[in-house]
């Protein structure tokens, strides 16, 4: 998403849950719909430990509050997503949850990239991590500036992205860290 999009009056910034190291009080301290999203994936990870995980929230004037949370439980990804429905789109108030769960199995190829600053005294900072986990699925799209008629098919990915503006050095680390824990696990047999 384009952060240009959201609203300047709306709350850009969130409490920052990369000090708490288990999902659950990291979610409760960040997202806007904590029990929502735990309950699904509870259900999920029936007794499974957390390996490690992500967490997004994004609040723009149209939507309202996107909210995200993905982990890695050793053998799987599992992915809830929350988001407020547009005006119009149904009842006031409502909002979708929804759950996907992917075998590692399904991760073709991890991504990071970091964008650094160089400080006067030769520093180095991270004030970007993007990660991307391309899967084995395909998903149909729509051609860009073409006129050929009918969906392209595009390989399946998954992206996430921190910066200093969005999330801080601690969320910047704790993505780092999740996509070297995924990259870690995928390919290994289980």
């Amino acid at each position: 998403m384009n952060p240009s999009r959201f609203s300047d009056e709306l709350p850009a910034v969130f409490p920052d849950w990369s000090p708490y190291p288990d999902l659950e009080s990291a979610a409760r301290a960040y997202l806007r719909d904590p029990d929502l999203a735990l309950e699904a994936l509870d259900g999920v990870l029936a007794g499974s430990g957390v390996v490690s995980f992500t967490l997004a929230r994004l609040v723009n004037e149209t939507n309202g509050v996107w909210q995200e949370v993905a982990l890695c439980d050793g053998t799987r990804l599992i992915l809830w997503h929350g988001e407020d429905v547009p005006p119009g789109e149904g009842p006031p108030g409502s909002m979708t949850s929804s759950l996907r769960v992917l075998p590692l199995s399904a991760v073709a190829e991890v991504g990071l990239r970091r964008r650094l600053q160089r400080g006067p005294d030769g520093s180095v900072l991270v004030d970007a991590v993007d990660v991307y986990i391309l899967l084995t699925s395909f998903d149909e799209g729509s051609p860009a500036g073409s006129d050929e008629p009918g969906p392209v098919m595009r390989q399946d990915a998954l992206r996430f992205v921190k910066t200093l503006d969005d999330g801080g050095t601690g969320q910047i680390a704790r993505l780092e860290d999740f996509a070297r824990t995924v990259s870690a696990l995928v390919g290994r047999p289980l």
